[in-house]
């Protein structure tokens, strides 16, 4: 009898982490299982951060370590030392580990290490997604997968790039070379106090939230109508909560949409239930007692009291300067680093992900992640490559009732010219001298 063999295939998003498995498809998006990569239209696109089919490469995990092999780097603590344990931490581990087999690396994490896919957090709730779903990977097991040592619960507290030393809370470790991958902190306001607001930037803050919302519907008001706000609204929205947004701006994305493209969100959200407050800021946020439970009380700057269950914070995200600054790392709302090699101020230091700081901007997203672990990696084991090369990511808010994508380079000084639009879309586009430099779909 003739044994047919499938040999399916996998492919990763370069940008996010997301694995398309031929035998299982995407029946999300239209592909069935068993679609083979090569049969995927050209206009398909990553059911998660939006990038292209080119975006994809072919996938094949790098295998346990067998019993009894090297699960952890040698007894002396030299080599490459990677700070974070987040996407753009396992992001440069995986690249180095493509390159060479035995290079020690030890990884300093504050947290487990856990490995998920960060954009996910804002569209979970509503997916009934718990924790442990959302961990494709448990720490421990990538480090032996990947022969390194993990510190996790561990924090650098200090750096002497002169004696290639990083202190941690676990004790000195020598370096080679370091990479910094620490990420951003949520920023707070002053009238938004940490005790009273929520913030959502990992797994762990994800978490907090998700157990408490579990007791029921809720009354919730979102800080800040930016990409994240807004992701989150809707996502409270859809797992039937009740969504106040408040913002400085007039209008939600304001950064972001032109006001056509804000009217149509706006639209959507009535829709949803949800409410939103333009230029309003929060005064202060108190708890007030309401029978057996306490309720939170938030104050605006029009004297507005609105009374929630939940207040979460979606202002931004700032880049931890302590560490960087300590050690003398040119720093400016973010780690100043090389465009092409990411390397730091310092010949032996590289940075890449959220902290990181190129040509005078914070580069804040996901998808630049593995081109930037790929030319660090080259740097660091001195192999030839043509550097990263910066490019605007293809932003996609994933507002489930109405789909956001833009790409390029929109710039506030050029005017946006509509293409198409009717009742389901609209498109829009910006162009210098006559030629496009970005594009917007909005439905």
């Amino acid at each position: 009898m003739n044994v047919i063999s499938h040999d399916w295939k996998q492919f990763i998003c370069r940008a996010c982490g997301v694995i398309y498995d031929e035998e299982a498809g995407d029946p999300d998006s239209g592909l069935a299982p068993g679609t083979r990569f090569s049969d995927i239209p050209e206009d398909w696109e990553c059911p998660l951060c939006g990038v292209s089919k080119a975006d994809f490469s072919s996938y094949e995990p790098m295998p346990a370590v067998a019993s009894g092999g090297t699960s952890t780097v040698a007894a002396r603590d030299t080599g490459v030392v990677v700070v974070g344990g987040g996407t753009a931490g396992w992001a440069v581990v995986e690249a180095l580990r493509a390159l060479d087999a035995d290079v020690p690396i030890t990884m300093v994490t504050a947290c487990d290490g856990d490995r998920y896919r960060k954009p996910e957090l804002s569209v979970a709730l509503s997916q009934g997604k718990l924790p442990d779903v959302l961990v494709t990977e448990r720490g421990e097991d990538a480090a032996k997968r990947l022969r390194l040592r993990l510190l996790s619960h561990t924090y650098a507290v200090g750096l002497s790039p002169a004696l290639r030393q990083l202190r941690t809370t676990a004790g000195t470790v020598r370096y080679t070379r370091l990479i910094l991958a620490q990420g951003a902190r949520p920023a707070m306001p002053a009238a938004l106090p940490p005790s009273l607001c929520w913030r959502i930037n990992d797994l762990r803050m994800w978490s907090g939230v998700q157990r408490a919302l579990a007791s029921g519907a809720q009354r919730i008001a979102i800080v800040g109508a930016g990409l994240v706000g807004c992701e989150l609204a809707e996502d409270f929205a859809r797992s039937g909560h009740e969504v106040c947004v408040l913002d400085i701006n007039e209008r939600p994305l304001a950064s972001l949409l032109p006001e056509q493209g804000s009217e149509r969100l706006l639209a959507s959200w009535e829709n949803l239930g949800i409410r939103f407050l333009g230029t309003r800021s929060v005064v202060s946020v108190t708890l007030a007692e309401r029978g057996e439970s306490a309720e939170h009380l938030v104050l605006t700057q029009r004297g507005e009291q609105m009374r929630v269950d939940l207040v979460l914070s979606a202002t931004g995200l700032v880049a931890e300067s302590r560490l960087a600054t300590q050690a003398g790392l040119h720093f400016e709302r973010g780690i100043i680093v090389d465009p092409k090699t990411l390397q730091t101020s310092e010949p032996n230091i590289h940075a890449l992900g959220d902290c990181i700081n190129i040509a005078g901007q914070p580069c804040r997203f996901i998808e630049p992640i593995a081109g930037q672990a790929e030319a660090i990696a080259h740097a660091v084991l001195g192999r030839d490559h043509h550097g990263y090369d910066h490019k605007p990511p293809v932003l996609r808010v994933k507002t489930k009732s109405l789909p956001i994508v833009m790409r390029g380079a929109p710039s506030c000084d050029l005017r946006w010219e509509v293409v198409a639009e009717d009742e389901q879309q609209l498109s829009m586009v910006q162009t210098r001298n006559g030629t496009p430099v970005a594009s917007l779909n909005v439905g």
